[in-house]
């Protein structure tokens, strides 16, 4: 996942400048003040070790820590000083194994502060996950934040070491309490932690949680890419019955942005639309497309005709039927009809009869899909201008097929409609 990528990028490069100063200064070697304890036949090697460190040569600088460790008869000092260069040099070689063993010993002589303490785990930690070694970059993080360190770099660092490790559920709850913080605070979650709860959401199959992210994403960083993002993802559920909710998607792509493929797209849809029993919408897709210049123009423009004069004799069909159709629709057994026509009536400009037939449908019962009936009646609200019975119809809507989903993009689409 890219974005996930970018996520962890992020808080492996901020740990990076965090540390930057690091070689030479809290874990590097320090000549002047090591004189009384360190002799010269180890100060020597430190110090060029040490200089190896600042020339980025890390790995040079692990092979001279060699010739100080060749000495014979060490100090407890001598020790804690080439643990000091080898951490450093370690962190810059990318090898965090030998970061965590340095860190033990210097932890373990009492020579590093609470503060430096934490900041050496910090480091550790994100070496690691820089290595891709999750499991022990979830382990250090932990441990960072078990002794009291509460950096925000770390916390990424802890959240995508959960994630990649498999640990949705944790990941999901960290990150739910921390945008729950955010928005006491008054603050916008960040983008990168709510795409980190997206995919840790779709992962785990939490529907709950991938809601909450898909909603504060397009509620707080609202655009047609993201939009296409999600509306992308959405055929990609295994509970999601892509067949059946093709032109509901087309809808939700037409409202915020997306016909991606052009004249394709406005095509498919004029022709789902009619096929359904909605050709007045079938009509109002095609004069769209036509009024975005993305229709009527080119070696395809006469088909693009054909097609509009095809929505139109629809239109006049379904106007000569239409008597005929409501009384079987009325003295049907079911209200399945009776949604069907409703919908229709309201993109054809007659909303209020619309919605009240729809809603006739959902009182009579016995309906092949219930949930889709409030959705619709939701749309038909919509397009009567009346959001708020809008938002009340597609709250309504439950199930894991792919009803309610629509219904949840749906009541965002509209609020941001609105800003």
């Amino acid at each position: 996942m890219k974005t996930l990528k970018t996520v962890v990028a992020v808080a492996v490069g901020a740990l990076a400048l965090s540390l930057n100063g690091a070689p030479g200064a809290e874990f590097g070697f320090n000549q002047a003040s090591a004189q009384e304890s360190v002799r010269k036949e180890v100060g020597t090697p430190l110090t060029e070790a040490s200089k190896l460190v600042k020339a980025g040569k890390f790995k040079d600088a692990l092979g001279k820590l060699r010739d100080a460790e060749a000495v014979g008869g060490r100090t407890a000092a001598e020790n804690n000083a080439i643990e000091g260069v080898r951490f450093s040099a370690a962190m810059g070689a990318n090898e965090p194994d030998t970061m965590a063993r340095s860190f033990e010993v210097l932890k373990g002589a009492g020579k590093l502060s609470q503060a430096q303490q934490l900041q050496y785990m910090e480091a550790i930690a994100g070496t690691y996950l820089r290595n891709k070694d999750n499991g022990k970059a979830l382990t250090w993080s932990q441990r960072y934040f078990k002794e009291g360190g509460n950096s925000a770099t770390m916390k990424q660092v802890q959240q995508n070491a959960q994630f990649l490790s498999g640990d949705m559920t944790s990941t999901i709850k960290d990150t739910l309490d921390e945008i729950a913080a955010d928005e006491r605070a008054g603050r916008a979650p960040a983008k990168d932690k709510l795409n980190l709860l997206l995919f840790a959401a779709q992962k785990k199959g939490d529907a709950h949680a991938e809601s909450v992210a898909t909603e504060k994403l397009l509620n707080f960083y609202p655009d047609p890419k993201l939009w296409a993002q999600i509306l992308g993802s959405l055929p990609q559920k295994k509970s999601f019955d892509t067949s059946r909710y093709a032109l509901d998607l087309y809808r939700l792509r037409l409202a915020t942005g997306n016909m991606s493929r052009g004249a394709e797209d406005y095509m498919e849809m004029a022709q789902l639309a009619a096929q359904a029993g909605y050709p007045e919408e079938g009509k109002q897709v095609v004069d769209k497309g036509m009024a975005a210049g993305v229709l009527g123009q080119g070696a395809e423009g006469a088909r693009h005709k054909r097609l509009a004069d095809l929505m139109v004799k629809k239109i006049g069909e379904a106007k000569a039927n239409a008597a005929a159709n409501e009384k079987a629709a009325e003295d049907a057994k079911d209200g399945n009809a009776l949604v069907t026509l409703g919908l229709a009536n309201a993109f054809g400009g007659n909303a209020k009869k619309g919605i009240t037939q729809i809603e006739q449908g959902i009182a009579k019962g016995n309906l092949k899909r219930p949930e889709d009936a409030k959705l619709y009646l939701g749309l038909a609200y919509q397009l009567a201008g009346d959001g708020a019975k809008a938002q009340t119809a597609w709250k309504s809507v439950k199930g894991n097929e792919g009803a309610a989903d629509l219904a949840r993009l749906w009541i965002i689409q509209s609020r941001s409609a609105k800003r």
